[in-house]
């Protein structure tokens, strides 16, 4: 289906989780939550077209109407629009990424308590989906991983945001865990602007493009505790910066140091 090749590379076994069969299905509230969460994490870019409302409501496992009614929810937002006519669909027309202003407040409004602790629960889910890809994943998995990888841009801002939140994503599909890949949607989808705002540093993305290596590698050799423990010490990093962040910010500062 070439509404969903885009002209922007995301890791293709995050947007197979996009389409996956919901839990509880029913709901265009569901359908048009998931929908969202692949805007606001890059895997659905402007100006895509999304499969159609049958197609939909084939991959989500709902009712026909269930899916108009999702897509409905999201025009409503202003996130995507129809067109009709011979090559017409719904498409998406802006990403639902907060501002980086926003983001800001928005750090400053979590107290250091709920930054440590969102850290230690982020580090739980992907520790644990590293751990599983490790024993699970087949070498053609490892070699599609590194693939993207290779491909994977971290010398911008916005690459690395969108291609770290991108990779944790692929760990979650890798751990073929139907709860682990939902929970790290939603995750990232709610936490990842935030979480990955030390990609302005680029020191921060520096250590972040070779600790994807790192637990690629780790997967590769069938080594578990290997890929938990990088896993566990990216995001204590990251956790670390934005800490520090947090702290510069409330003293008038800049985000950066």
């Amino acid at each position: 289906m070439t509404s969903l090749a885009g002209s922007t590379r995301s890791a293709p076994g995050a947007r197979d989780a996009v389409f996956a069969q919901l839990a509880g299905a029913g709901r265009a509230e569901l359908v048009a939550q998931r929908l969202t969460d692949a805007i606001v994490l890059g895997l659905l870019v402007a100006g895509e077209r999304l499969p159609s409302e049958a197609e939909l409501a084939r991959r989500f496992g709902v009712a026909l109407v269930t899916a108009r009614e999702g897509l409905g929810i999201l025009r409503e937002a202003g996130l995507v629009e129809t067109r009709r006519g011979r090559d017409g669909g719904s498409f998406v027309i802006r990403s639902a990424a907060p501002h980086a202003a926003l983001l800001r407040a928005r750090l400053r409004g979590i107290s250091q308590v709920e930054l440590s602790d969102l850290a230690v629960y982020i580090t739980a889910i992907a520790a644990a989906c590293a751990d599983r890809a490790a024993e699970r994943s087949a070498p053609a998995d490892d070699e599609r991983l590194r693939g993207w990888l290779d491909d994977a841009d971290f010398t911008t801002p916005a690459e690395a945001r969108r291609n770290a939140g991108g990779f944790f994503l692929e760990l979650a599909v890798l751990s073929q865990s139907t709860r682990l890949v939902r929970e790290q949607i939603r995750l990232q989808a709610e936490f990842g602007p935030v979480l990955w705002l030390g990609m302005t540093d680029p020191v921060m993305r520096e250590r972040t493009a070779a600790a994807t290596r790192s637990i690629a590698d780790a997967i590769a050799s069938r080594d578990g505790e290997a890929a938990r423990s990088q896993v566990t010490g990216l995001i204590r990093s990251i956790a670390e910066w934005l800490l520090a962040a947090k702290a510069r910010l409330e003293k008038g500062g800049a985000l950066d140091a």
